[in-house]
């Protein structure tokens, strides 16, 4: 099933870098930037995360938030995180229940080798908790600079 714009987003309620949870409910009255990443510390998604924590002051003083998920655990978060200096939480899905609810966890194929993964993707989402924009299958390069464009059309 995949999520389409007008769409509620599914909640969530997952443990984060820094030992806290988060969940989507949490986060209502703000704009939303929900990104999903195969990896942390691997070259695309460590310049996607940096990316999104330059662009995170400007996002933060129009009430939208940033939040990265992937199955990595909390501990590597919390290296990820302090490593690059991210100012945004980073949750852990290790049994993949927000992957596979909001639809990103896909067949991949790398060097003719085919497994499940994260297919990168972006939610953007509304002060009620409704999906504005899906950007699947995302490029890295220029990414955010989609999202903020998206943002400010809202």
């Amino acid at each position: 099933m995949a999520l389409e714009p007008g769409d509620k987003a599914p909640d969530f309620s997952l443990p984060t870098d820094g030992d806290g949870t988060l969940s989507l409910k949490d986060l209502r009255g703000k704009k939303v930037v929900l990104y999903f990443y195969p990896k942390d510390m691997t070259p695309g998604c460590t310049r996607e995360a940096c990316e999104f924590g330059e662009a995170f002051p400007g996002l933060k003083r129009k009430k939208v938030a940033v939040v990265g998920v992937s199955k990595d655990s909390v501990a590597r978060h919390d290296k990820f995180k302090e490593k690059y200096d991210l100012p945004f939480p980073l949750l852990a899905d290790e049994k993949g229940e927000a992957i596979k609810a909001y639809g990103v966890w896909k067949k991949k194929s790398l060097y003719g080798r085919s497994f499940m993964g994260i297919e990168r993707t972006t939610f953007l989402i509304d002060e009620k908790g409704i999906v504005r924009k899906a950007w699947r299958k995302v490029k890295v390069n220029g990414h955010v600079d989609e999202v903020k464009e998206a943002i400010r059309a809202l």
